[in-house]
């Protein structure tokens, strides 16, 4: 039998975006379920809407986890924030995201619930975490970095194993302002497939993302920057180091061998986190669910599984 799924918009009253503000959700599987806690995915990007993360209803079949999809603000079929793309860093920050979180734990009135923070996700979803918020009971992080600094040093680590002439049209193209040029995004297109997903074709889902951000790069462009690499938005200085020991909950860290999130990105998670946990995945990069699916699954649902 499938388990249930169904959508929803959740209203949400941030005054300084300018507009009334919705959240749309997917659920799949018994909210109200008594054996299993649900858990909430919290997507990466920032912008790239909840797609990727379609693999999660696994779980709901396997071990009866309900699954919270969302797509944040300024995403996919919520409600876009072009009218604040010139907003400084007093809008466009990780407070916002939090506060949308907390505005669609209580919409669905969930009283205890897990987290799941994918790359950007766990970003913010650390800062929530750290709050230490009644009825979380589970974190986890997955393939993320503590700081945009760690972030940025893992992903040159990286680009300096790529072929000299693509590290070359890069740093071209960089300098010269056209990280918006076929040169440009068919070089991030090769970075892409060594360190983002590994498999060939690549997931629609993973596909239908990105061109999220190509239809609507506000979110992205303003927060982060042109690429991976280049960070020139208002996350430059983002860093939740100091606050990683208020995370009281037991939490699982998850990475890929070749992931963007290097080992060197990840590791003040494990250092700083009092109850923790690290698995990693030998065969995958940034996008284990898709990856190596079924031990990804397996993993996850153990893991939650635990009282």
């Amino acid at each position: 039998m499938s388990p249930i799924v169904y959508e929803g918009e959740a209203n949400f009253d941030y005054p300084a975006a300018g507009k009334p503000l919705k959240t749309w959700y997917k659920v799949t599987g018994d909210l109200k379920s008594s054996t299993a806690t649900p858990l909430i995915i919290l997507h990466g990007g920032p912008g790239v809407g909840s797609a990727a993360y379609n693999p999660f209803s696994d779980l709901t079949a396997a071990h009866g986890i309900p699954i919270v999809q969302y797509e944040q603000v300024g995403c996919g079929r919520s409600t876009d924030l072009r009218n604040k793309a010139d907003a400084g860093i007093e809008f466009w920050n990780d407070s916002l995201f939090v506060s949308e979180l907390e505005n669609l734990i209580q919409h669905l009135g969930l009283t205890r619930y897990d987290v799941l923070g994918h790359s950007w996700g766990a970003m913010f979803g650390s800062r929530f975490a750290a709050k230490q918020p009644a009825g979380l009971r589970r974190y986890i992080i997955m393939s993320s970095a503590p700081s945009t600094k760690l972030w940025i040093d893992a992903q040159n680590t990286l680009r300096r194993t790529l072929p000299q002439d693509i590290q070359d049209t890069m740093a071209k193209c960089e300098a010269d302002g056209t990280t918006g040029s076929d040169e440009y995004q068919a070089a991030m297109g090769l970075y892409y497939s060594q360190f983002l997903c590994r498999l060939d074709p690549m997931p629609k889902e993973i596909l239908e993302c990105l061109a999220l951000l190509e239809r609507d790069p506000t979110v992205y462009a303003t927060m982060w920057g042109p690429s991976e690499f280049f960070v020139a938005g208002t996350l430059k200085e983002w860093s939740v180091l100091d606050e990683l020991h208020k995370i009281s909950v037991p939490t699982l860290l998850l990475n890929g061998r070749y992931d963007e999130a290097q080992d060197s990105a990840m590791a003040p998670f494990m250092t700083h986190i009092p109850k923790v946990k690290w698995v990693q995945f030998a065969e995958s990069s940034h996008m284990a669910q898709f990856e190596e699916r079924t031990r990804f699954m397996e993993v996850v649902g153990r893991w939650l599984s635990e009282q």
